[in-house]
């Protein structure tokens, strides 16, 4: 089942969405906040965030920024501005679709069907490399490395997920730790590195010249090697 966040603060119109999109068979959790919206992000696996630009504490735009610090998830921004640099400046942060209010429940719940339908038919759920050497299947949390199952714990295998599903990208350890504990976590972030010295040893040839997971020196972390095949 896809989950869905809704980050609207008019209650009312969260709810109507809500309703249209539970009745096609979508987890929907509402947020009348950015804060709670984060906060929710960093807790559950969406697949959809529907965003409303005017919230009372944070503006929509820089939750945007934030979830995309950390995320490729699908983004829909709902709003009343309708000048077509609004819209220009929504997609250039990282927005799908933007979507002007008022906007019909139907027709949100159309196009949210529609992109289900165009991301399951190119749904990756296992990433593999080096001609298989090392697999990560996203829906069984596993890890093979020369087709042996690797035992990672629950963090190993996020912070591998997301440098993987982030390919080539540079993720400071800030960043893998909102996605991986949440922006409460108050411990240091060199838990992260922790984390990375015994994934290294699991899944490397050799940890002390890892191919898989580079250090870029006072940034953070990449995902060094290239997919297979793109599916």
């Amino acid at each position: 089942m896809n989950n869905i966040l809704i980050i609207e603060d008019e209650v009312k119109v969260s709810e109507v969405i809500k309703a249209y999109l539970q009745r096609e068979g979508y987890n929907v959790h509402c947020a009348a906040k950015g804060y709670d919206g984060i906060s929710l992000f960093n807790k559950i696996n969406f697949q959809l965030v529907i965003l409303d630009l005017m919230l009372p504490d944070i503006d929509g735009e820089e939750v945007c920024k934030i979830i995309r610090e950390i995320s490729d998830v699908h983004i829909f921004m709902l709003t009343a501005k309708v000048e077509l640099s609004d819209k220009i400046e929504g997609l250039n942060i990282g927005a799908d679709e933007y979507l002007t209010k008022p906007l019909s429940p139907r027709e949100l719940t159309a196009r949210v069907n529609a992109l289900f339908r165009r991301v399951d038919s190119n749904k990756v759920t296992i990433l593999s490399y080096d001609n298989g050497r090392l697999k990560i299947d996203k829906e069984r949390r596993s890890v093979q490395v020369k087709g042996k199952y690797i035992i990672l714990t629950p963090n190993e295998f996020d912070i591998l997920y997301t440098l993987a599903s982030n390919e080539g990208k540079v993720l400071s350890r800030e960043q893998l730790i909102r996605n991986i504990y949440g922006i409460d976590f108050e411990g240091s972030d060199r838990t992260i590195d922790a984390h990375i010295k015994n994934l290294r040893k699991k899944i490397e040839d050799n940890s002390k010249v890892p191919k898989y997971i580079i250090t870029v020196v006072k940034i953070g972390y990449k995902f060094g090697s290239i997919r297979d095949s793109k599916q």
